[in-house]
């Protein structure tokens, strides 16, 4: 029961975190992250603390059933909609070019 109650705090303790504008240093650490599965983990994670997926759904102008699927471990955001999502938490998609490494 212990590690339960563990759990349960950290995930209160995250997501009064990622009402913050952090998300964006969350999103990027996720991003980095070898598993591209982290990533839509990491925005279910935001839309949790922003007001739920219902929440999300809504701002985003997306279906709540398929917004669900697409976060989810066997997700694949279409790009438009991962466009939408991050809109609507306030965050907005940058390219930008690597550091060149130096190669011996």
């Amino acid at each position: 029961m212990g590690n339960m109650v563990k759990a349960k705090n950290y995930k209160e303790h995250l997501l009064k975190q990622l009402k913050k504008p952090e998300e964006a240093a969350y999103l990027n650490a996720a991003l980095n992250d070898d598993d591209p599965r982290v990533f839509l983990l990491a925005l279910r994670d935001i839309a949790e603390a922003k007001g739920g997926m219902g929440w999300l759904a809504h701002q985003a102008d997306l279906n709540r059933e398929n917004l669900y699927r697409t976060l989810s471990l066997k997700g694949n955001p279409r790009f438009f909609n991962l466009l939408a999502v991050l809109d609507a938490i306030g965050l907005e998609l940058t390219i930008r070019a690597r550091r060149k490494s130096i190669r011996a």
